[in-house]
C-alpha cells in the first residue's frame, strides 16, 4: 500500500522554508535569498521515495499585509493549509531565543484552527551561538500539545533534514500517488524561469527595488539544435526604480540577465537566450486588476 501526504511549509519571513525545500528535494526549486518575503507565490516541490510521496506546499512568509499583494500572499498561505493533510512549522532558533519563546502568535491560531498533524522545525541551529539554548524551546514545543513532533535542524547545511523527512514519511497516510513517481512539480516552467529572474534581482539590488518588482514571461520559444528563446517583462512601480534597476549603460539589467540565465540554464539542463525589458506600472502591487493579471 502506498502512503500519500500533501505538506503545507509555513512560517515568518527568512525563517529558512524555501531553503529546506529545497534541501529535501535535493533541488533548487524554490527561489532563496538573504531578505525577507522573497517567497510571494505558493512553490510545489514533489518527493517520492519507495512507496510514500510528500507532495510540498512551500508558501509565502507569514506577516501583517499592507498591501494588495501581500493580502494575496497571505491567501496562498490559508489555501495550502486548508489543503494539507500535514504541517511543518519553521522558525528561525535565533529569532525564538531572543523572544523566548517557540510558539509565535502569527501563526498559533491557524494551526489551533485547523487541528492538522503539525511539526514543529527549529531551523538554523548553525547559527545559534549557544545550542544549549535550543532546549527550552524544544521543552515548549513538547507540553504545548500543539506539535506531533519537534526537530532542530539547520536546512543550509542539511544537518537532520533526512530525520525531517523520516518523520514526515511515518505521518503520512496511507493513499495513492497524486503524482508520478518521477514528477518534482506541477508548475510549468515559465514560473520558475519568472522566479529564477525574480531570484537574481533580489541578489543584486537593496531593499526597494526588488519588492517593487514583478516579472512576466512574455515568449518562451524550444528550439531544436538551438538555444531556446525567453524574454520577460520586468515590472516596476516608478521611473526612478526603473532606472536603477538598468543601471548605467545597462550594466545592472546585464548582470541581472547573467545571473539568472546560469540558474535558468542549470534548471532546464538547456542553453537559453535571455531577454529582459523593464517596464513601469504605476502601484501595482496595490492594484487589483494588475495583481490578476500577473497570476495573484
Amino acid at each position: 500500500m502506498t502512503r500519500c501526504a500533501t505538506v503545507a511549509i509555513i512560517g515568518r519571513p527568512n525563517a529558512g522554508k524555501s531553503t529546506l525545500l529545497n534541501a529535501i528535494l535535493g533541488m533548487h526549486l524554490s527561489i532563496v535569498t538573504s531578505k525577507p518575503q522573497t517567497t510571494r507565490k505558493r512553490v510545489m516541490g514533489i518527493h517520492t521515495h519507495g512507496d510514500t510521496q510528500l507532495v510540498f506546499l512551500d508558501t509565502p512568509g507569514m506577516l501583517a499585509p499592507r498591501y494588495s499583494l501581500q493580502r494575496h500572499m497571505m491567501g496562498y498561505v490559508d489555501e495550502s493549509l486548508d489543503a494539507a493533510d500535514i504541517v511543518v512549522v519553521v522558525v528561525d532558533a535565533n529569532m525564538a531565543v531572543e523572544r523566548g519563546s517557540v510558539l509565535d502568535p502569527m501563526w498559533l491560531p491557524q494551526l489551533e484552527r485547523r487541528k492538522r498533524p503539525t511539526i514543529l522545525v527549529l531551523n538554523k541551529m548553525d547559527s545559534l551561538p549557544v545550542r544549549k539554548e535550543a532546549l527550552p524551546l524544544m521543552e515548549q514545543a513538547r507540553l504545548s500539545g500543539l506539535f506531533v513532533k519537534a526537530i532542530a535542524i539547520s536546512a543550509r547545511d542539511n544537518t537532520y533534514v533526512e530525520d525531517l523527512t523520516a518523520m514526515l514519511f511515518e505521518l503520512a497516510p496511507e493513499a495513492p500517488f497524486i503524482y508520478p513517481d518521477d514528477v518534482v512539480s506541477d508548475q510549468p516552467e515559465r514560473f520558475f524561469v519568472a522566479e529564477f529572474i525574480r531570484e537574481a534581482i533580489f541578489a543584486k539590488f537593496a531593499e526597494e527595488v526588488p519588492y517593487a518588482t514583478e516579472v512576466m514571461i512574455t515568449e518562451f520559444k524550444e528550439r531544436e539544435g538551438g538555444k531556446w528563446y525567453i524574454a520577460a517583462d520586468i515590472i516596476v512601480e516608478r521611473d526612478n526604480q526603473k532606472a536603477i534597476l538598468i543601471g548605467a549603460k545597462g550594466s545592472a539589467l546585464k548582470q541581472v540577465g547573467e545571473t539568472a540565465r546560469a540558474t535558468i540554464e542549470e534548471h532546464l539542463g538547456q542553453p537559453i537566450f535571455l531577454e529582459l525589458y523593464v517596464k513601469v506600472r504605476n502601484d501595482w502591487r496595490n492594484d487589483r486588476a494588475q495583481l490578476l493579471s500577473m497570476g495573484y
